[in-house]
């Protein structure tokens, strides 16, 4: 059964917290810097794969590049459901982030806003992503389209590892799902 639950909200509002992103601070982004789009064929039933990008206790496993934990994964899958996540990186450094779902179509599509935070726990950079899940049998067509929709100046060195970071994300759910 599909369940269709969606939410519009304006890209510009800062998530969660209600702090904005100061307009002076905001990054001119080249074409090539505010689009990714990752496609990749997942090892699994669909229902397995939504459930592995909705249930907190998965998405602890998977989320964030190699060597990197989240000790803080809290994921609400609803329309204005929050998303929390903490990603610490091999060298002890903690990344946190913040967001919203604005659409969850189960097992279909995730659409979410997220925020990087800087140490004061303001927005470095705003992104939307989708995340469709296509039936192929027993495997699952995963798309993933990531848009930035705001930026600061400091945004610029996380915004380049951006598709390395979704890349071994990606890799790293395959690797969780085929342990199932």
């Amino acid at each position: 059964m599909t369940t269709r639950r969606s939410i519009q909200s304006d890209a510009s509002t800062k998530y969660g917290t209600g702090k904005g992103m100061p307009a002076e601070r905001e990054l001119e982004l080249k074409a090539e810097m505010r689009k990714l789009e990752l496609t990749r064929v997942v090892e699994a039933p669909r229902q397995h794969v939504f459930k592995a990008w909705t249930d907190p206790g998965q998405v602890s496993q998977w989320w964030g590049p190699n060597g990197f934990t989240n000790p803080v994964c809290e994921i609400n899958a609803r329309p204005r459901g929050a998303i929390r996540i903490h990603m610490r990186a091999p060298d002890g450094v903690v990344y946190p982030m913040e967001g919203i779902y604005r659409e969850v179509i189960e097992p279909e599509r995730l659409v979410f806003s997220s925020s990087a935070l800087d140490k004061e726990g303001r927005p470095l950079f705003e992104v939307l992503t989708t995340v469709t899940f296509a039936e192929q049998g027993e495997r699952t067509s995963l798309k993933l389209n990531a848009r930035v929709t705001r930026a600061t100046n400091a945004a610029a060195p996380y915004l380049d590892g951006m598709e390395q970071g979704w890349t071994q994300s990606l890799e790293r759910l395959d690797a969780h799902l085929s342990k199932k």
